[in-house]
């Protein structure tokens, strides 16, 4: 069952409401921001082995707790925010995706300095495919394998299939002109 199907099916209304504002708002829309696109990579790298639910539960504890995803300032936390974050309780407190989340924030800065942007990156990159981004996420990045490669990338309009052809929000995305829709 997809995504689209699964949300219109789910109980009780706030679980509902919570999948339903992702998949209708954000789940496959193109992300200019840098900042938010890191967000994002975070997001998929702390959901690994765990529901996307919790994660979207989770969401604005992950932005208080890492600086609203602010990618310098996680490049320049010290030992001390790492212990701050590993004892948050509203986030996922593991160490190695904490540490992730720190490495490669300090990862997007070099991406930044190189292409001018994370987002510029992206696009020198495209169009690969899946096994080829994950190829190059996991030679660029900590804790990215392929499940996290392939939803992030579907999760900001790099990878088709986020949504199903007759979802009424696939719609939406084709008109904002994602990614998946480009070939050089």
């Amino acid at each position: 069952m997809s995504y689209c199907n699964a949300v219109e099916n789910m109980q009780p209304a706030e679980r509902k409401a919570l999948h339903k504002n992702y998949h209708d708002n954000h789940y496959g829309f193109p992300i200019h921001d840098d900042n938010e696109l890191f967000g994002r990579l975070v997001m998929e790298i702390n959901q690994a082995g765990l529901s996307w639910e919790t994660i979207l539960k989770k969401e604005a504890s992950f932005r208080k707790a890492y600086d609203n995803f602010n990618i310098e300032k996680v490049a320049n936390y010290s030992e001390k925010d790492r212990e701050r974050l590993l004892n948050d309780a509203g986030i996922i407190r593991n160490k190695l995706k904490v540490n992730a989340a720190i490495e490669n924030a300090n990862s997007i800065i070099e991406l930044q300095k190189e292409f001018g942007s994370f987002e510029k990156w992206l696009e020198h990159h495209h169009p690969k495919t899946k096994d080829e981004w994950v190829k190059i996420f996991k030679k660029t990045f900590k804790f990215t394998g392929g499940e996290i490669v392939n939803e992030f990338l579907m999760s900001i309009g790099y990878l088709n299939g986020a949504h199903s052809e007759n979802c009424k929000i696939q719609e939406k995305i084709v008109k904002q002109n994602p990614m998946w829709l480009t070939k050089k």
